[in-house]
């Protein structure tokens, strides 16, 4: 942990650390995309989606290992809406994200179809008194979700030339050293984020809820917002998408393997997160482009998101 005498300085280098692996990741990645004759959202879903969700992976496995089942759920709930709504929202307002029909009829679903699942899953109880049958079933589904994009990715090369090795190699190396800065930003700026909070008397309760939650969908916000300012939009949307799956299928399935998740407790959140979704297929299909009003209403729903889990719980209908 970060002393408080270290935490400005760790914050700032964790800044500079998002920064500066965000654009190593989304040049990595569209050179490599175009050098392989695939397109850069594979890419994006997979191999990004999966860089930028190490921190929810390191944060709700490490609690399932010590038992804590409501930061590894809530977590990764509480990223999954901040993906949607904070990242897109605010990569939306940066520079509008034009989206491709591909991704309605292929990556959209899926991402619904896994958080769907994720419901059906609570409710039988999979994820609680039988939560090894349920992470078995995440995994092996986020197995064929992986195998499903390799086959996408080996079509779209059939017709391919001949590859350029060397420059190719040098660019996967971008993006893996890419992955790790943003990763290391993220951390950083997690883990000073905390001492402020602890240091100014806030709640842990309130940190886990709040910063935890945001901060580990920061390497989302930073590399879909930088990708958007760079009309990259299809790293912008695909990494969003991608680390939702990630999120549900891999993570919630590896920590369900260790402990019950108790999702039937918190089955309300799993809800909010379907609803958001669901108003993600307007927002994507209309226009075919999230705009700056599209990017400002989902923030605005965040905001009210914030608001329902600080306040909410406590009224009485």
């Amino acid at each position: 942990m970060i002393t408080i005498t270290l935490v400005i300085p760790a914050f700032i280098v964790g800044v500079l650390f998002l920064w500066k692996g965000s654009d190593i990741l989304i040049d990595g990645t569209s050179k490599t995309a175009a050098q392989l004759g695939i397109s850069a959202l594979i890419i994006s879903v997979v191999l990004v989606g999966f860089g930028t969700s190490a921190p929810e992976f390191a944060i709700s496995i490490g609690a399932a290992v010590q038992n804590n089942s409501g930061i590894s759920l809530g977590n990764i709930i509480g990223s999954c809406v901040a993906n949607l709504l904070l990242v897109l929202g605010v990569a939306a307002i940066i520079r509008p994200i034009k989206i491709k029909k591909g991704i309605i009829k292929r990556e959209f679903p899926i991402m619904l179809g896994a958080t769907a699942i994720l419901l059906v899953v609570s409710l039988f109880g999979l994820l609680d008194t039988h939560h090894r049958i349920g992470g078995v079933f995440f995994l092996v589904l986020f197995a064929a979700f992986v195998a499903f994009f390799i086959i996408c990715a080996r079509k779209e090369r059939e017709d391919e030339k001949k590859l350029d090795t060397g420059k190719t190699l040098k660019n996967i190396l971008f993006i893996v050293l890419g992955i790790i800065g943003v990763m290391a930003g993220a951390w950083l700026l997690i883990d000073s984020s905390v001492v402020i909070a602890e240091f100014l008397g806030i709640p842990t309760f309130i940190i886990a809820l709040s910063i935890v939650a945001i901060g580990t969908s920061l390497p989302e916000l930073v590399v879909s917002s930088r990708a958007a300012y760079k009309n990259e939009h299809d790293i912008a949307i695909g990494n969003v998408l991608g680390s939702n799956v990630f999120n549900i299928l891999l993570i919630l399935g590896f920590a369900a393997l260790f402990i019950p998740l108790n999702a039937m407790v918190s089955l309300s959140h799993i809800w909010i997160l379907l609803a958001v979704t669901l108003v993600m297929f307007p927002i994507l299909y209309t226009g075919h482009i999230i705009s700056r009003k599209e990017g400002v209403f989902m923030l605005a729903l965040y905001s009210v998101f914030i608001w329902y889990i600080f306040f909410g719980v406590n009224i009485v209908f």
